[in-house]
C-alpha cells in the first residue's frame, strides 16, 4: 500500500464553511442534488427548511415513544390485575377484585414514565449517542459552530465522495474555508 492510499484511508471527510444561513441551506440542497447522502450541517442554531433541503424524512421517535406508552399502559393494567385479583386478593366489602377506575392514577404514570424513557432511549440510540470521539471535534475552525460559523461535512464514508471533485463542489456552493478533516485517533 502506497502512501496516498494511506492517507487516503484515514480520510474522515471534507469540512466547508459558509457564510450565512442561506448559503448553508442552498449548499446543502445542492450537494443532496449531486447525489450525496452521507452528509451533515452545523450551525448555532435550527435552520428553517434545511430538514427539506438535506432531504431527511420524518423521525421514528413519535413511533417509539408510542410503543414505550402502549407497553406502559399493558404493563400498569396487567400488574394492577395481578396484584388486586391473583397476588394479594382480598374481598373487601365485597369490592371487585379488579376494577379499572381505581387503577388509573397507576396506568397513567407508568404510561408516562415509559414512553418517556423509550424516547430518551430511541433519542440515543437514533443519534448514535453517546459519542466522546468524533473527528469533527480537533479542526480548529469547527469549534466556532456553536457561536458565529455555519458548516457542512461531507463524509469519506458517501458512495459519490472523491476528495478532489468534493473539494471543488463545495468551492463552486461558495465555501469560505475548506478543510480535510482526518481521522487519525489522536489530537492534532
Amino acid at each position: 500500500m502506497s502512501i496516498y492510499e494511506a492517507q487516503e484511508e484515514e480520510v474522515y471527510g471534507i469540512l466547508a464553511e459558509f457564510s450565512n444561513p442561506g448559503t448553508l441551506l442552498h449548499a446543502a440542497q445542492s450537494v443532496r442534488e449531486a447525489g450525496y447522502s452521507h452528509f451533515d450541517t452545523h450551525s448555532p442554531f435550527p435552520i428553517h427548511g434545511m430538514d427539506k433541503a438535506m432531504g431527511l424524512g420524518n423521525s421514528i421517535i413519535g413511533w417509539i415513544t408510542l410503543c414505550g406508552g402502549m407497553a406502559g399502559l399493558a404493563l400498569a393494567t396487567w400488574m394492577q390485575w395481578w396484584m388486586g385479583k391473583v397476588d394479594y386478593a382480598m374481598n373487601i366489602s365485597g369490592k371487585p377484585f379488579f376494577a379499572v377506575e381505581p387503577s388509573i392514577p397507576v396506568m397513567f404514570e407508568l404510561t408516562v414514565l415509559l414512553a418517556a424513557l423509550a424516547t430518551v432511549a430511541g433519542m440515543f440510540a437514533l443519534n448514535g449517542l453517546p459519542r466522546p470521539y468524533n473527528p469533527l471535534f480537533f479542526s480548529t475552525e469547527f469549534l466556532r459552530v456553536t457561536d458565529d460559523a455555519f458548516f457542512l461535512h461531507v463524509a469519506a464514508s458517501d458512495e459519490q465522495f472523491e476528495s478532489g471533485t468534493t473539494t471543488q463542489m463545495l468551492q463552486d456552493l461558495g465555501a469560505l474555508h475548506i478543510e480535510t478533516i482526518r481521522d487519525t485517533g489522536e489530537e492534532d
